[in-house]
Order: structure tokens, then sequence, then C-alpha cells
């Protein structure tokens, strides 16, 4: 499986972040991706100096921009991964932060909404957003077992160990990772972490511009960091061998070594 993280900027055009959108969804594709990862929130710029609120962006998932998202994917053959503003008909104020997969058939497959909000570094993303109660369970795909988590999230180990108890083998980790002293060093500790920990393939799609870091990464069930990106628009790929987490977990079985009966608190 080959997979490619398209690392964006984003703004508060909506037309235009789809058009864009569709167009590294057609260039990944056109470089061999079987599915194109895009970042967190991408489909508008909806932070506290934008003017704009996530529920003024916000759509319901058969709105003009997951459909746009959809019909790439059809006709590039090609899943995709993408963040986005959902819309909550009886919440004037907020929205969803949700994450939709749409497989090669153009088909909604998958949506999550973040469970754990950013209200930390002076932040406060439940000001405008909707917690999530959606259960983290994976999506089988003929590449694999995989799993959604959002951002904010990768500082959760408990998040990702959902998927590693139900076997999943590839984690996608769509981020809108917020500049700051340290951050940079926390997200790409954080994501070979939750690879190394948990045996899987992690891969992280960061947004760039703005108040954002960039740094997109994939990291291998060893924490090998298999592609990354800098501070720029970019396309990176890596080739996913499901193979590579038969191997480590042969050698590495720390899911399997767990003690659950040690670890309820008291």
């Amino acid at each position: 499986m080959r997979v490619a993280i398209a690392q964006l900027s984003t703004s508060v055009d909506k037309t235009a972040n789809l058009e864009k959108a569709v167009q590294y969804i057609a260039k990944a594709k056109g470089l061999g991706a079987d599915l194109c990862l895009l970042p967190e929130f991408y489909m508008a710029l909806a932070t506290p100096k934008s003017g704009v609120l996530p529920v003024e962006a916000a759509e319901p998932l058969d709105g003009p921009f997951v459909s746009g998202l959809k019909e790439a994917a059809k006709a590039n053959e090609i899943y995709v991964v993408c963040g986005t503003y959902e819309s909550k008909s009886d919440d004037p104020k907020r929205a969803y932060n949700t994450t939709v997969m749409i497989n090669r058939s153009g088909e909604l497959i998958h949506s999550y909404r973040k469970t754990h909000l950013y209200d930390a570094f002076s932040y406060h993303e439940s000001d405008t957003v909707i917690p999530g109660d959606n259960h983290y369970k994976i999506v089988e795909t003929e590449f694999g077992k995989i799993g959604l988590m959002v951002c904010y999230e990768l500082r959760f180990p408990e998040i990702a160990r959902q998927f590693a108890l139900q076997d999943a083998d590839i984690l996608f980790v769509p981020a809108g990772w917020v500049a700051g002293p340290m951050k940079e060093d926390h997200w790409q500790t954080l994501i070979r972490a939750r690879a190394i920990e948990n045996t899987m393939f992690v891969c992280g799609a960061n947004l760039v511009g703005d108040i954002f870091t960039g740094r997109s990464v994939m990291v291998d069930p060893m924490g090998v960091i298999t592609a990354s990106g800098g501070e720029e628009e970019t396309l990176i790929f890596s080739d996913i061998d499901l193979d590579r987490i038969r191997r480590v977990r042969e050698k590495l079985p720390s899911v399997k070594h767990r003690k659950p009966e040690f670890y309820q608190s008291h």
C-alpha cells in the first residue's frame, strides 16, 4: 500500500480549498498512491484570528465539500481521508471536528468526530467545537485494519491502544498542530511513541502556514521515520508493508504481553 500525505495550507475559502484538495488527490494517484491523507479541519481555516467560526464553515456529511472529495476519490480510484467541520442542526454555535474516510469507489465508509478537544496552551477548541462521543473502531480495508484519531488525541495513549487491541495495522492522524515552544518536538515524538508502543504504522498529516507547524511524518512499527515533510506545501509518500508489522510483532510482542489485571484504577 502506498500512502500519500498532502501537507497543505488551508484558507477561509472552502471552494478554493476543495479545488486544491482535488488537485493533490489526482497528483497523489498519478504518483502511485492508494490513499491520500489530508490534514485536520482542512475544509476551512476557522481559527480565532481567521474571522470564521467552525459552525459558519460546517456542512452535513452529504454537503458540497465531502461530496467533492467523494467525486475526486471515485475519479482517481483512491482512498481519501480528510478533516472537515460537520454541522449539528440543533447547535447554532458549535460544530463537530470530523474526519471522513472515502473509498476508491467514492463511498463514505467511516466518519470520526474528534473526542478530545484542544483546550491547552491557551487554546480553547471546546468553545466552538462539539466533542464527539463515537467509539474508536477500526475500518477494514483490502490494505489492512485502519484507525483514525485527530491531532491533540496523540497525547492520550489510551486512544491508540484501543485500536491496537483491535489489531489495527495503520493509524492515520490528521492534524492542525499549532506552533509553540517544544511543539514540533512533541509532534514527532508522540507519533513515534504511538507507533512503537502499539507496533503499528502511524501517519500524521499536518497543516502548514498560519499558526501550524507542518513536519508531517510517517513512522513504521519499530519507530523508524519512513517519510517526513518540512514547512511548505508538499506531497510525501511511503510504502506500507504489512509484512513489516508481522515481523516486528514477532520479535516485539509487547501488546500481547499486556497484563490488564494490573492496570485497573483503584
